[in-house]
């Protein structure tokens, strides 16, 4: 099932609960039985029983998600001719790292730095360092 169909169903069914309870709200005022508490009880269960059946899947996408490649593709590593210090620049750029601090971690000086990212981007084809690690993540370069 695709995520905006899940995105979809999960804003039906929480719309679908909230009529539920202006109807019962709606029921409280014509049978006199019913007393105002038990409605709010019982749409009070209706939207936990609904936020816990929504809610337990939401844990279970994230991780799939953040799950790292099983394995590093070293063949387009050697196709796209990307040199093992870029490798451990774009490693360093997906920890989030400037220039000044890959640079330091590196012990190479910034402009180094900045002509490996430049030739990151011509290899991966980006334009960005975000997209760099997204296409890099995506192409099993880096975990």
């Amino acid at each position: 099932m695709s995520p905006l169909l899940k995105t979809v169903l999960r804003f039906g069914l929480i719309i679908l609960a909230l009529l539920i309870l202006f109807h019962l709200t709606n029921a409280s005022l014509f049978v006199p039985s019913i007393s105002a508490d038990a409605v709010i009880g019982i749409a009070a269960f209706i939207l936990l029983a609904l936020g816990i059946y929504l809610g337990r899947g939401i844990n279970k996408e994230k991780e799939a998600e953040k799950k790292a490649p099983s394995h590093i593709d070293e063949n387009r590593i050697q196709a796209l001719g990307i040199s093992p210090r870029e490798l451990e620049v774009l490693q360093l750029i997906s920890q989030g790292l400037s220039n000044n601090e890959i640079a330091e971690t590196l012990f190479v000086s910034e402009s180094t730095i900045k002509t490996h990212i430049s030739n990151l981007f011509v290899k991966l084809d980006v334009k960005r360092r975000t997209q760099a690690v997204i296409r890099a993540k995506e192409w099993c370069i880096i975990a």
